[in-house]
């Protein structure tokens, strides 16, 4: 290949006839799509040529994507993109009765950079197996093998026995659990027992093929196309992180210090979105985790920021923690359920990834469920006789089982809180917090309406990291496609060797405006397949809550978006964008500028 740092192929497994094959790439679709999610969104569109198509039947694709800087020593670029047509979103009105989005999700730790060892840029995944199994990949061979002594095991048993079977703890793996086996929409995909691909319901659609995990061990790195640049900008990244003071935020506090912070700015998810700020946010918060449960910081593959934590917890709760609070899990679990015994929104935590859910999406559902109790629309006998009342650790453990079990309520909670209010009515769809079926995540917006256009445009659902405007989406799309972190990314220090090392690495030369537009028509793909599937504008909306229901304590009391001046915010970024303002189709000559106009 003349364009470096790819491997050129991915490996297509079809789960159905056994059919192993190593795919070759289109140096065009490299140039173009670079690798990640975006390349990972222009596999998907050419390998389902109609819309509608069932979210899990064996016809549609899992692509587990690797970057350009995967496998490499860039720092903080170890993460892996899976994509696939999400089994959680649907529009208001289409011609298929299967229509829904996209969705990527990202995961970081040691596998993607394990595949690019490997010898390959990413695996798609179609097909259905008759029996749970695992995939096993060591360079260049690859196994289907029986994994049904397996079924039902949670992902930390399994991550240990899993190893233990393969006979070598350099072998890399994702999995999923409980969750992932009984085709809970928002299923998880786990890394490393804490790591996970949460959102779009990855999981689900790994469960919908019978494939418990994947193993991949390798040895084969692909060439830089200019090694002393090269060198020269990994070490200039290396010191610009190290230097930053950002990054010893990242060590000391991971994400968790966002919830103290988020609280007392008024942004942060309480009670189902009903406030932004949570009273007792310090008993969650990084200071009091850093002071009685964290031992140790946990870093992915290169990265500096070791933003992850490990420790313990004593009392009725007490265990291992090797999960957080992070500030989505803190917020989603905690306040936004106004849980505030951190042993016991650690065990949550556990559970939740023990068991393969979404944190997000799991926390969402469970407050709309809170709050539908307390307003007396659904019973104790609805809820199979749990007490879900606020702020109780127990009533939480309870229904997550429920739900990874699909069992009684947990059925119809499994399907997320779109379904949840069209079952249960009686005006609950004003507080049933969703874009297109996916839920929101730690972030509010009743005072913050750029975030709530991130929410309300997000491709993929009610995304927190889609980016507050136009130029932070295309940014943060070529980020997916990347590789490499986003929370060392958008640090300021990271953004010129960034950029010089995808072209060191590629050989193509990348200026700024070059990299945005990359993420432009990454962006501008995902768009044409949800419009292809009947998305329109009417489902770039946000529930009533936002628009009605004022905050009542904190900094941002009397917060409300205002329905008349988000729909002018909204035209205008459609504009911004080159797209129609009244369907959201892009224009011809907005896909003709990004090369898109000739894709079918």
């Amino acid at each position: 290949m003349k364009i470096k740092g790819y491997h050129g192929k991915i490996l297509k497994i079809d789960l159905t006839t056994g059919k192993i094959e190593k795919i070759a790439l289109k140096e065009e679709d490299l140039v173009k799509f670079v690798g990640g999610r975006g390349l990972g969104v222009k596999l998907l569109w050419d390998n389902l040529k109609k819309p509608g198509v069932d979210p899990l039947s064996p016809e549609n694709p899992l692509i587990f994507m690797t970057g350009p800087f995967s496998g490499f020593s860039v720092p903080s670029a170890s993460r892996t993109c899976v994509v696939t047509k999400s089994p959680i979103t649907s529009p208001l009105r289409s011609p298929y009765p299967h229509a829904s989005t996209v969705t990527y999700s990202n995961v970081g730790g040691f596998f993607g950079p394990e595949l690019k060892m490997a010898g390959y840029d990413g695996i798609m995944i179609t097909g259905k197996a008759n029996e749970l199994c695992y995939i096993v990949i060591e360079d260049d061979k690859v196994y289907i093998r029986d994994a049904k002594k397996f079924k039902g095991m949670r992902t930390d048993a399994f991550d240990k026995a899993f190893l233990k079977e393969l006979g070598d703890r350099r072998f890399k793996t994702v999995y999923i659990g409980p969750a992932g086996e009984n085709l809970v929409r928002y299923a998880s995909i786990l890394h490393t027992s804490a790591r996970a691909a949460g959102r779009g319901g990855v999981g689900c659609v790994m469960g919908s093929k019978n494939l418990k995990a994947i193993a991949v061990k390798g040895s084969i790195q692909p060439d830089v196309a200019n090694h002393k640049k090269f060198i020269a900008m990994v070490e200039k990244a290396r010191l610009a992180l190290k230097n930053s003071p950002n990054t010893k935020n990242w060590r000391d506090y991971g994400t968790a210090g966002y919830i103290v912070k988020s609280s007392d700015q008024g942004t942060e998810t309480v009670r189902n979105f009903r406030e932004g700020t949570f009273p007792e946010a310090y008993k969650i918060g990084a200071e009091t985790a850093r002071r009685d449960v964290w031992v140790r910081n946990i870093a992915c593959m290169y990265c500096p920021l070791a933003c992850k934590k490990s420790g313990r917890t004593k009392g009725k709760y007490g265990g291992i923690v090797h999960d957080g609070p992070e500030y989505e899990t803190g917020t989603m679990l905690g306040s936004n359920l106004l849980i505030s015994d951190m042993a016991g929104l650690l065990k949550i935590i556990y559970n939740v990834d023990d068991l393969g859910l979404d944190a997000i999406s799991t926390g969402a559902v469970i407050g709309f469920l809170m709050e539908a109790y307390e307003k007396g629309i659904i019973d104790q006998k609805f809820l199979d006789g749990i007490d879900l009342k606020w702020g109780s650790v127990d009533a939480t453990l309870a229904i997550i089982e429920k739900i990874a079990y699909r069992d009684g309520v947990g059925d119809l909670a499994s399907k997320g809180v779109k379904v949840l209010s069209q079952k249960i009515g009686q005006g609950s769809e004003k507080f049933a917090i969703h874009v297109k079926g996916l839920e929101l995540a730690a972030h509010n917006i009743q005072a913050n309406p750029p975030r709530a256009l991130c929410y309300a445009t997000a491709n993929r659902g009610g995304c927190h990291l889609n980016g507050d405007s136009v130029t932070m989406q295309n940014f943060r799309a070529m980020i997916d496609s990347t590789g490499v972190c986003f929370f060392a990314a958008m640090d300021s220090v990271y953004e010129e060797p960034l950029i010089s090392l995808l072209s060191a690495i590629t050989g193509i030369d990348y200026d700024k405006a070059e990299f945005l537009k990359a993420g432009e028509r990454v962006f501008n793909l995902e768009k044409m397949f949800n419009y292809r599937e009947g998305f329109r504008r009417e489902d770039d909306w946000l529930p009533d809550r936002f628009f009605e229901d004022a905050f009542t304590i904190g900094p941002k009391k009397g917060a409300v978006l205002d329905r008349d001046k988000f729909r002018e915010i909204l035209t205008q970024y459609y504009k911004e964008r080159g797209w129609d303002a009244q369907t959201t189709k892009p224009a011809e000559a907005k896909l003709k500028e990004l090369g898109l106009d000739k894709i079918t």
